[in-house]
């Protein structure tokens, strides 16, 4: 069991006053001793704040007079952290007691693994968790029209992610960070790209962090809870400023990340998709114009970043080709790698399923 390194649990809020009680207590029971909380508000006005003043004895709390999204609040609050690992960790996600010990474990097997995803299940608004088990995600993946998708979403758990693997990415509503990595990948002192605001920051991350050489492993038995709110099909249920971002940061991250032979050989995957969104932006979706219209204004820096990005890069074109395919992809992790399922995480997770 590895109890050397720190870790740094990072939390940003956002009238978050539903959830954030129980996020924290899931927190601060956890069995890994060596961790901090560090809290950003982002100008709260639900009463998260009030809920929040109740844990400043436990956790370093920083209140924002702005909301200044997703992305920057995440950053400030990594800047403001000392561990040698950082979790960030959404406010609608309950964590199971083993949770940061079984991620921690599974990174120190090898130096190159910079970002550990676990098991998230799916549960209610009101932290209700399904008698039968539904997985949220277990790592995000590519398929070749750039889309981004949880790994194993809305499908009945049934036993079916219990390797050790690889994987593209995390999904930052609990994804550990290893400080070194967030260190080498960040770009003039942003990890998360803060143009994103929210949404997608979290598989621009995994990206560059590909393209610069780190790994992302799977931990099956790093088991949590997630309140879903963003899924393929329910987007006319989103606020306009999140579809708005959601297109936005679709092409961002195509403009930093992706190499001209990777566009190539998924050229007629691209466009399709591409030509559906801008035609269902012009018929339809109005209000996400506005994405066009920043990144024409941006496009510049955009394109320095990219510079900077590409000229860091570690990995081949063969290499980054394997991860984007429409069936998620995953490779084998070390054979050193533990195969069986602890005992105690085997109750832990019995037991919460009947909760």
């Amino acid at each position: 069991m590895a109890h050397s390194d720190f870790v740094s649990v990072t939390i940003v809020t956002y009238n978050s006053g539903r959830f954030i009680k129980r996020c924290i207590e899931s927190v601060l029971a956890q069995r890994y001793p060596l961790k901090e909380i560090v809290i950003v508000d982002n100008a709260s006005t639900d009463g998260t704040i009030d809920i929040l003043e109740q844990f400043e004895d436990r956790c370093q709390i920083y209140y924002n007079d702005e909301n200044a999204g997703f992305a920057a609040a995440q950053n400030q609050a990594i800047k403001l952290s000392n561990g040698d690992w950082v979790l960030t960790l959404n406010p609608d996600v309950l964590l199971l007691p083993n949770f940061i010990q079984a991620l921690v474990d599974a990174g120190q097997f090898d130096p190159k693994i910079g970002t550990v995803c676990g098991k998230l299940l799916t549960m209610t608004a009101h932290f209700e968790i399904p008698e039968l088990p539904v997985v949220d995600s277990t790592g995000i993946y590519f398929n070749p029209m750039l889309r981004h998708l949880d790994r194993g979403s809305q499908e009945v758990d049934n036993g079916h992610y219990l390797q050790y693997e690889y994987v593209f990415g995390a999904t930052a509503a609990a994804a550990l960070y290893r400080r070194s990595m967030i260190e080498d990948i960040s770009l003039d002192g942003e990890f998360f790209d803060t143009d994103f605001f929210v949404y997608r920051e979290d598989a621009d991350v995994a990206w560059r962090a590909q393209l610069m050489g780190w790994k992302c492993m799977y931990a099956p038995y790093a088991r949590g809870y997630h309140v879903r709110k963003v899924l393929p099909g329910n987007r006319r249920a989103l606020p306009p400023e999140i579809n708005m971002h959601s297109v936005k940061n679709r092409f961002l991250m195509r403009i930093k990340n992706i190499s001209p032979d990777l566009y190539w050989r998924n050229a007629i995957s691209i466009t399709a998709r591409d030509f559906t969104v801008v035609m269902c932006c012009l018929l339809w979706e109005h209000s996400s114009l506005k994405a066009f219209w920043f990144l024409g204004r941006n496009f510049r820096r955009v394109m320095a970043k990219r510079r900077l990005i590409q000229s860091c890069r570690r990995v081949d074109t063969e290499y980054m080709a394997s991860w984007f395919q429409y069936a998620p992809v995953s490779k084998d992790a070390p054979k050193k790698m533990p195969r069986n399922a602890p005992r105690e995480a085997t109750r832990e997770t019995a037991k919460s399923a009947r909760m």
